[in-house]
């Protein structure tokens, strides 16, 4: 199967929330292969090709077809995703030291017409720890700094929950609801969003070509501040995972495709002019995450929403994961 290719702009793109706002030259890219939902409409003059990797061989660890060769390679199976009977995987955060010298995985989980879960799994025996309930969000997003869990509250809001309220939610039997402080934090976007050296990163989904997010500072009581300076994301982007090097961009969209993960060289917020790598995963691909060396990726297909379907192109119940360095390595 031959390279899947994505459009590249060649025009530089503007920086600020007047540039994220500003329109241009709507062009559709057509893409050739079995996954054509993924092609993208640009606001753009001028494309270039990002190729993606498709080979594909081998029999999968995982249901259904083959993604691609690169991402059989890297990754592997960790723990089960607990509640897919009732609640939709979405965003997958890390809160190190939860509990002395115990780490989580934590992961935000959806249910339409009732409330949302966060789910805590130790990644050292894969076991659930404990659920909270939190009202309703898609909870595309979800990570811990400074003292607070941060969660997407609306399409365009960040909410936040004192990990003390967090843990104590977590030790208790059941699945007790806990409170967000304060208002919503409008920012641009949380479609995704995650944290890494005392900052957010946060951006927006587009499912017609790409988009934004932006950078905040966390700061003590949790409030943030916005960095000026606007990152573009690819389309379909559904997580974000941040090195010191680069950022990991999942991206997904429909049970009938695979998804895809863009691995880019951080410093440039251009992705034409930004060193990268994309390749093939499984279908509906969603959060990710970095504890201890390893990427953890959570999937939607597992849901009840989705595994019974026979058109889910891979129906997966665990997370995946894989080593930071046999991603970065990529770009």
């Amino acid at each position: 199967m031959l390279p899947t290719t994505f459009p590249r702009r060649r025009t530089v793109i503007a920086l600020g929330l007047a540039g994220v706002l500003g329109t241009g030259t709507a062009v559709t890219v057509a893409l050739t292969g079995s996954d054509s939902s993924q092609a993208a409409t640009q606001n753009t003059a001028s494309v270039q090709a990002i190729s993606c990797s498709t080979a594909t061989g081998g029999k999968p660890f995982y249901d259904g077809p083959s993604a691609s060769k690169v991402y059989d390679a890297r990754f592997s199976n960790s723990a089960a995703v607990p509640n897919l009977s009732t609640h939709t995987p979405q965003g997958i955060g890390t809160w190190w030291n939860w509990d002395g010298s115990k780490d989580l995985l934590l992961v935000a989980a959806y249910r339409t017409g009732s409330n949302s879960q966060i789910i805590g799994i130790d990644p050292a025996t894969n076991k659930t720890v404990g659920v909270v309930a939190i009202a309703p969000t898609h909870g595309g997003g979800i990570t811990t700094s400074n003292g607070w869990a941060f969660v997407q509250g609306g399409t365009n809001t960040i909410r936040k929950y004192r990990l003390s309220d967090l843990k104590a939610g977590l030790k208790k039997a059941g699945t007790p609801l806990i409170k967000p402080v304060g208002p919503d934090r409008k920012v641009y976007g949380a479609s995704f969003l995650t944290s890494y050296g005392g900052y957010i990163w946060s951006g927006k989904f587009n499912d017609k070509g790409r988009d934004k997010m932006y950078q905040y500072k966390i700061n003590s009581n949790g409030s943030l501040t916005t960095i000026n300076k606007a990152w573009e994301v690819p389309a379909k982007t559904q997580g974000l995972l941040v090195t010191g090097t680069h950022f990991v961009f999942s991206t997904s969209y429909g049970r009938t495709n695979r998804s895809n993960l863009y691995v880019v060289r951080r410093g440039q917020p251009d992705l034409d002019k930004a060193k990268l790598s994309c390749f093939r995963a499984p279908s509906m691909s969603e959060g990710v995450t970095e504890y201890g060396g390893r990427a953890y990726l959570v999937f939607e297909s597992g849901s009840h929403t989705y595994r019974s379907d026979p058109k889910t192109l891979n129906v997966i119940t665990h997370l995946h994961k894989a080593t930071i360095s046999s991603l970065t390595g990529l770009a």
